[in-house]
């Protein structure tokens, strides 16, 4: 069973109730992993996985929480909790975080790996990302449709890290494609650079719970969609095209890392090295 942290349940009760405020600047709503297009538009667009490779992610996921269980109140415990979090350098993360795609994913490792990477000079990383996209949109897309689970935010005026819009209410929140796109992503960028596996893994764990700092998912979401990434990744390792574009992209990102360097931006990085100091969110 799931364990919650003391304080932050504590944190859920004592915290004062939350109020609708209009923020000065309104972020934009990231659109769904299977909305945004594929890019670039060079590569081939189709999945990796077809056939009996693509695992049943409805069969292999459990249930979201139960109506009134444990773990439903652990779910909002969680979700009024984090809403204290507004204005520290964990939810500045967060709303970084809604950005998603393989562009996105190499500027969310910048600070990790050292280095800015131009997608332009990574044409292998870029496809083997964009594409494995599309299998992670698949195994991502059963489950909500399934479950159809609304967000966390929907019913209340709690502030969220994004601008409230009807198309990110009406989509469904079980299992957060985010979360499920970053661990996928984290161990395809693990394997890519393994000498610096525990730093992305850290930081994969950590992009998929902005979800429930920024406010619209709930817990339990990240955790399936950790699981769910898991499942998508070890069914990519199967596949063949998979496997040789991994090692294209391993040897092309090894030369760039290698060659002259982007530094990224150090305050940047030293504010998302303090919101990775504290202590991650318990499932």
């Amino acid at each position: 069973m799931p364990r919650f942290p003391i304080a932050l349940a504590l944190l859920a009760l004592l915290a004062p109730a939350v109020h609708a405020e209009t923020p000065a600047t309104a972020e934009p709503s990231a659109p769904s992993v299977a909305a945004d297009p594929v890019r670039p538009d060079k590569p081939a667009h189709k999945p990796y996985l077809t056939g009996t490779g693509v695992p049943d992610t409805v069969q292999i996921l459990p249930a979201p929480p139960a109506s009134h269980s444990t773990l439903e109140a652990a779910d909002r415990a969680a979700f009024n909790a984090t809403r204290a979090m507004k204005g520290t350098p964990r939810w500045e993360m967060a709303a970084t975080d809604v950005a998603e795609g393989a562009a996105a994913i190499l500027e969310t490792f910048a600070c990790v790996l050292g280095t800015r990477i131009d997608q332009a000079r990574v044409p292998a990383v870029i496809t083997l990302f964009e594409r494995a996209r599309l299998d992670i949109a698949a195994g991502t897309r059963g489950p909500k449709v399934h479950y159809r689970r609304l967000r966390p935010f929907v019913g209340n005026e709690a502030p969220i890290c994004v601008q409230r819009t009807q198309a990110l209410a009406d989509s469904f929140s079980y299992p957060s494609g985010h979360a499920t796109q970053g661990w996928a992503y984290a161990l395809i960028m693990a394997a890519l650079v393994p000498e610096k596996a525990t730093a992305i893994l850290a930081r994969g764990r950590a992009y998929g719970e902005s979800r429930v700092v920024c406010g619209v998912h709930w817990l339990s979401d990240v955790a399936a969609g950790r699981t769910n990434g898991s499942v998508i990744f070890a069914a990519l390792v199967g596949d063949a095209a998979f496997r040789a574009d991994l090692d294209r992209a391993r040897a092309e990102l090894a030369k760039v890392l290698a060659g002259e360097r982007k530094p990224p931006d150090q305050a940047f990085c030293s504010r998302e090295a303090d919101a990775l100091k504290s202590p991650g969110l318990e499932f």
